[in-house]
């Protein structure tokens, strides 16, 4: 066998044993005559930190979605409780679908009160106890988070139960619900500044994340406004439909990350892309990474 030939085989093997022990593949590239040739490892999915492998405490993983977490955070690896983010967000994205098809004026419908179970017992309970495991595994944004919305949507239940807390009859005064929409009007708004302080967190976070945060807040505007902006009829009819675009956006954002922090090299065949900003702490260590890359090649040449 030939020198070329026995160094060729030393390196695929070298190669094949780092992808086995997770090392990043560039580093570990087969020579072909004198000049590196890149390949990716096959568990590669863009920045994805489910699809990594982790061997330690020391780890910090990426801003994510999937896993409720706006900034760097630990090794998944010796946790002991499973992912609690999905179930919240699934929780909060099918509430809010319903809701905000029933805002749209979707099939005519135009009561509420169909919502109403499903904000006491999926949006509302299941999300709450979403958002205090979330407390169990140490985040404390997935737990101000699910906990608040999941609050939100007890509330909210509360308020229009038919018959049951008296809270819209209480505000008619005169046969007018004037009172009732300014009072509510007022609700939605509170939950605009909050939601408002929650997506600057997620600035330094992933496009996917970011964007769940921006249309649920611009979802809360329009239907703040609506219904404040009131005639003696009822809320301002555009910027209720106007929220229940932004709510039906919102959802089904919160829908793919929850898909995002479910599906990983386990149980799919892709990993859903999270896309981080590049302004992020992931998105920086990407661009060093391919300038890097280059600046070699360049050398090399």
């Amino acid at each position: 066998m030939s020198t070329a030939q026995e160094q060729n085989d030393i390196n695929t093997v070298g190669l094949e044993k780092g992808d086995r022990d997770g090392v990043n593949s560039f580093d570990h590239a087969p020579v072909n005559n004198g000049k590196p040739t890149k390949r990716r490892k096959p568990y590669d999915y863009g920045g994805n930190p489910l699809a990594h492998v982790n061997t330690g405490d020391s780890v910090r993983l990426p801003a994510f979605g999937g896993e409720f977490q706006p900034g760097l955070y630990k090794s998944i690896v010796d946790r002991k409780f499973a992912n609690p983010a999905p179930l919240g967000l699934s929780a909060f994205a099918l509430t809010t679908f319903v809701l905000s098809l029933i805002n749209l004026g979707t099939r005519n419908i135009t009561g509420p009160n169909l919502v109403v179970a499903a904000a006491y017992g999926y949006g509302g309970l299941v999300q709450l106890l979403a958002g205090m495991w979330e407390m169990a595994v140490g985040n404390t944004f997935g737990a101000t988070a699910l906990s608040s919305y999941g609050g939100f949507w007890i509330s909210f239940a509360i308020i229009l139960t038919p018959g049951g807390f008296d809270i819209v009859s209480a505000l008619t005064v005169d046969g007018s619900e004037v009172s009732f929409f300014d009072s509510f009007g007022l609700f939605l708004m509170g939950w605009f500044i909050f939601t408002f302080l929650l997506l600057i967190c997620t600035l330094r976070s992933t496009v996917a994340f970011f964007s769940l945060f921006f249309t649920l807040d611009l979802a809360f505007l329009m239907l703040g406004i609506g219904y404040l902006n009131h005639d003696a009829a009822g809320p301002n009819a555009a910027c209720i439909k106007a929220g229940g675009v932004f709510g039906i956006l919102a959802a089904f954002c919160a829908w793919y990350n929850a898909l995002a922090g479910i599906a990983d090299s386990s149980n799919s065949f892709f990993v859903i892309p999270v896309a981080h900003f590049p302004w992020s702490d992931k998105g920086r260590e990407m661009r060093d990474k391919v300038d890097n890359d280059e600046a070699r090649g360049l050398a090399e040449v």
